[in-house]
């Protein structure tokens, strides 16, 4: 700010005068004005802030004015219960001050003022308000997810609001109060809009295994738009386990899986025939379901055609919203380790998919490679997040300059076998 030269010395004297405490003087003698305590500063400033205990209007700005004509004001602070500062400018001959940044609805506010009179003694005053709920807004929620508990090192964290958000600079109001940390920590992290009421968090690589992961919103009274404010939302604590990869060469029909990267066993498979190629990527798992009954009139297979199936399958683990599962497979133990016949998912004998099934946890990875299959969706269909590249990921985010989320693909809820 561009004080006077004599509105800078006072300026000085008095953070000294607070660092060395009572007693001591950073100017001159005990007779100087600045040795005294500041007096009370009511009568040399006016306040637009409410008063007799009505709440403010967030949508308002705070001003702070000097009164008279050699009063003038130094510093104004204004923070809420929570710490966070409201922005502000004072005018450089310091008769004015006002708010440059929106002030959050239903906060409580302390306002800090300091001003010298005519004789460069100091003043303060300390001002509290609140900020009203305004009647006609409606509260923007986050809901995180998954819910509490422990997953594999791939499980993206997700956000989904109640509301649609479609505007940039709203879209970064929110992503900025969104928080996610780790410990131990990991590698980066971005929040990524899926859609305008979707974001997946996710770290550059897998998350740390055995690590504590916690996401929390500080949207509570932050504007958004004119007519969309924050509300209370509940944070999320979840961990991981082991590192724990299926990785499945649809090429040499096995799936070798790994914990913490020591491989610990060697399964040999079928996936996808021609025409019905398993998907190609990561994957993470989604669920395990002990028993699924599974019908190709689910997937468009006509009743009659000689691909139509009815089966009981048992050992199922889930990869995508399609359809896509690792399950026992007894009717293809002949062709598993040397061929290709299923219709989409990876078929195992029913004791390897019983140990499959007992191994792996929700969030683990699963991924197919050397599949003629089509790559695995990012979104829409599981969580495929991990195929999205890091430099890609990040222009998912509402604070990158170029960030453009893709839309959601449309995903065929029915099992592939």
């Amino acid at each position: 700010m561009d004080h006077s030269p004599r509105i800078r010395t006072v300026l000085g004297c008095t953070l000294l005068v607070a660092a060395l405490g009572a007693g001591l003087t950073a100017c001159s003698g005990s007779g100087h004005p600045l040795s005294a305590r500041p007096y009370d500063a009511a009568g040399q400033i006016s306040f637009s802030g409410p008063v007799g205990g009505k709440k403010a209007d967030p949508d308002k700005p705070l001003e702070v004015t000097a009164q008279g004509d050699e009063g003038r004001i130094t510093d104004v602070t204004a923070t809420d219960a929570l710490g966070r500062y409201v922005a502000g400018e004072l005018a450089a001959d310091g008769r004015r001050w006002h708010t440059t940044s929106p002030l959050a609805a239903d906060a409580q506010y302390t306002v800090r003022v300091s001003t010298t009179d005519e004789d460069g003694a100091p003043g303060r005053k300390v001002l509290t308000f609140e900020t009203g709920d305004p009647s006609d807004q409606k509260a923007l929620k986050v809901t995180f997810g998954p819910k509490g508990g422990t997953y594999g090192v791939g499980q993206p964290v997700t956000a989904e609001l109640n509301k649609a958000v479609k505007d940039e600079k709203a879209r970064a109001i929110v992503e900025r109060a969104l928080k996610v940390t780790s410990e131990p920590s990991a590698d980066g992290g971005s929040w990524y809009w899926v859609d305008s009421r979707t974001l997946h968090y996710r770290p550059k690589e897998y998350w740390p295994a055995h690590a504590t992961i916690t996401a929390s919103s500080n949207l509570k009274g932050i504007k958004v738009t004119d007519r969309l404010w924050g509300g209370e939302s509940k944070p999320l604590t979840i961990t991981t386990g082991d590192r724990v990869e299926a990785v499945t060469d649809a090429g040499s029909h096995s799936m070798t899986v790994y914990r913490n990267g020591k491989a610990i066993n060697e399964i040999p498979v079928t996936t996808g025939k021609p025409g019905f190629e398993t998907r190609n990527g990561v994957k993470v798992v989604l669920g395990k379901e002990y028993y699924v009954r599974m019908r190709g009139t689910s997937i468009g297979i006509s009743a009659g055609s000689s691909d139509s199936y009815d089966l009981p399958v048992y050992y199922a683990t889930r990869v995508t919203w399609s359809g896509e599962y690792v399950h026992a497979a007894p009717w293809s133990t002949g062709s598993q380790g040397y061929a290709n016949v299923s219709h989409g998912c990876t078929g195992m004998s029913t004791g390897n998919a019983a140990w499959f099934f007992d191994t792996v946890r929700e969030g683990d990875i699963v991924k197919v490679v050397n599949s003629y299959g089509q790559d695995m969706d990012p979104f829409g269909n599981g969580f495929g997040d991990w195929n999205v590249s890091w430099k890609k990921w990040g222009e998912g985010s509402a604070l990158s300059a170029t960030g453009k989320a893709d839309p959601v693909r449309q995903a065929r809820l029915s099992p592939e076998v």
